[in-house]
C-alpha cells in the first residue's frame, strides 16, 4: 500500500493587494492553485497581518507546487526590480 504525502499550504510570496494578485494570476495562468491570505485586512489594516505593514498579503500555494512556482515568483521579483 502506498500512502500519500499530504500536501501543506506554503507562502511563496507576500506584498500589497496588487502584487500578490498578480502574482496568483501568474500562478494560476502556469496551472498552479494559489490563493491569497489576509487580503482583507492587509490591504485595511497591514500592520495587523505583518510587522510595519510591509508584505501583509500573502500568495499561499500547495506544497507539492512549490518548485515550480518558486521559479515563477522568482522571475517575476527580477523583472520588477530592473
Amino acid at each position: 500500500m502506498t500512502t500519500k504525502k499530504p500536501s501543506t499550504p506554503i507562502e511563496i510570496f507576500s506584498g500589497d493587494l496588487y502584487e500578490a494578485e498578480m502574482v496568483k494570476n501568474l500562478l494560476e495562468n502556469e496551472n498552479i492553485e494559489a490563493f491569497l491570505k489576509d487580503e482583507y485586512i492587509g490591504t485595511i489594516a497591514p500592520w495587523y497581518s505583518a510587522p510595519g505593514g510591509a508584505g501583509s498579503v500573502k500568495v499561499i500555494v500547495l506544497s507539492k507546487y512549490f518548485e515550480k512556482a518558486r521559479r515563477i515568483v522568482e522571475a517575476y521579483e527580477m523583472q520588477r526590480h530592473k
